[in-house]
């Protein structure tokens, strides 16, 4: 096959997947036996410096942020983060000082709350390198290319961008036509954390709502962590199979953590909390604000339900379920700071 042009990107998460096949093999049980952890075991077995991380959700929906913070609180470090729609979690993660390298699709923004202003900051500094980019669509085929057991995924996306130039893609012939065409390189993420609205106690899960590409991440990843707003019994996941979008054999743990996402959305249960993004995004201005939140919120409790008790306790999460179904009145404190 002939290569055309080649981008310049450094290529994370990519493996030979025969290698990847023998890992599974060697590394993970088709067994049905419980996977119900704590939150602070799952960050500390699975966790490791220098490894590949990618997170479930789109931008603020459906983010495991329990989990990000309790990566936070543990001073995790020389992380490598697969930045995919990677907003509030990927930033967090970057303002705390966890992160080395990043490939980006979509990040460093807060979309129409506006740009990050800690990540913008540990770029611009060289604390925080991009390695590579790529487009949204092309990192979820890096992914399904890798669910498939492909090297590669052969697609259109890319071509003749300065996007391909920094990407870790390529650009062949293709056989069969003759015309160029972009090749992107499977990924296999080290770990991957995704938050679901339920699963049961062997980590069948069940979203609702947009999927995204949480499905390709999931048969990609080596290893699979899922938080979960609640363990449900498995004859309730039996009743309905065709529901469960993440089957159990490629979970390695199960965390409830009920308000996971907070302060990011979860469809259908609860709200953004504009008030405490707009906090957050107001401190971050400055290294000492972003050192302040981090004190107040993450290092300043144990664990995430006095992290909930700390931005508002019941009466903002009752209110942030209300928000969710329609029921305003509407906030939007970060308007026009």
């Amino acid at each position: 096959m002939e290569v055309l042009e080649e981008g310049k990107g450094k290529l994370l998460g990519w493996c030979d997947p025969e290698e990847h096949r023998e890992w599974v093999r060697k590394n993970k049980t088709r067994e049905m036996v419980e996977k119900v952890i704590t939150l602070k075991e799952a960050v500390s077995r699975f966790v490791r410096r220098g490894c590949l991380m990618a997170f479930g959700g789109f931008g603020h929906v459906r983010v495991s942020m329990a989990f990000i913070y309790e990566m936070i609180r543990q001073r995790k470090r020389g992380l490598k983060v697969a930045g995919k729609t990677a907003v509030h979690d990927l930033d967090c993660l970057i303002a705390a000082g966890c992160v080395e390298e990043v490939e980006v699709a979509y990040s460093f923004g807060h979309e129409l709350r506006g740009l990050s202003p800690a990540s913008r900051r540990a770029v611009e500094s060289g604390k925080v390198k991009v390695v590579a980019e790529l487009s949204n669509a092309a990192y979820q085929w890096r992914f399904k290319a890798a669910a498939a057991g492909l090297p590669f995924m052969p697609a259109y996306v890319m071509l003749g961008t300065d996007t391909f130039k920094r990407s870790s893609a390529k650009v062949v012939r293709d056989p069969f036509t003759g015309r160029p065409i972009c090749l992107l390189p499977a990924c296999f993420p080290d770990v991957a954390v995704i938050h679901v609205h339920e699963c049961d106690p062997y980590g069948n899960c069940r979203i609702e709502g947009a999927l995204v590409e949480d499905s390709e991440l999931a048969r990609a990843a080596k290893r699979l962590v899922i938080t979960t707003e609640k363990i449900v019994p498995t004859e309730k996941i039996r009743k309905e199979p065709w529901r469960t979008v993440i089957p159990y054999f490629y979970v390695d743990a199960v965390v409830e953590v009920p308000y996971g996402s907070h302060p990011c959305n979860m469809p259908g249960l609860y709200y953004f909390d504009e008030e405490h993004l707009a906090e957050y995004l107001h401190l971050t201005k400055t290294e000492e604000g972003t050192m302040e939140y981090f004190e107040e919120y993450v290092y300043g409790v144990e664990d995430f339900p006095q992290y909930l008790e700390r931005v508002g306790g019941k009466k903002k999460l009752k209110l942030l379920e209300r928000l969710e179904k329609g029921k305003g009145p509407y906030s939007y404190p970060w308007k026009g700071r």
